[in-house]
């Protein structure tokens, strides 16, 4: 495994790629944020698989990891956790060495008691070799948004 930097909240506005989405759903925060902790996160994501890699109780200095696209394997390590409403992680090591820093934040805002806003924002630096490919991260992010609105059955 390739050990990523590890980078704080503000690389989500200095990060060379950078990629965010959000949506207003008819749900109640709290049911959107049980999806996003759940036994099977972000499961509704093509070519994604998510497994969390430590015990209950999640919180920060929780981990998963994430396969995506049954190839690329990334450890993630949350560094913040406010719960039913913020999670955000950096990616602490991947298995190809794609990337020198990856975060992402999911934030949930209740609007109404049957709404709620979420909010998935992504930063990226690629690596030498991860370059190139620099454009397939837009298109496998686009994908996910995607399906994350059909998901949430919103547009």
């Amino acid at each position: 495994m390739t050990t990523l930097k590890a980078v704080d909240e503000s690389f989500l506005e200095t990060a060379p790629q950078r990629f965010s989405h959000s949506w207003e759903i008819t749900q109640p925060a709290d049911q959107v944020w049980t999806q996003l902790v759940g036994d099977r996160p972000l499961y509704w994501c093509r070519g994604l698989n998510i497994a969390w890699t430590s015990p209950a109780p999640l919180g920060v200095g929780s981990t998963r990891q994430a396969t995506v696209l049954g190839l690329v394997k990334v450890q993630e390590h949350f560094f913040i956790w406010e719960e039913n409403r913020r999670h955000t992680f950096y990616g602490a090591s991947m298995n190809l060495p794609l990337f020198n820093a990856l975060v992402e934040d999911y934030v949930v805002e209740p609007l109404a008691e049957d709404r709620c806003r979420f909010t998935w924002r992504i930063g990226i630096e690629p690596s030498a070799l991860g370059k190139p490919g620099a454009p397939l991260n837009g298109l496998i992010f686009a994908n996910a948004f995607r399906d994350t609105a059909r998901h949430f059955r919103v547009s």
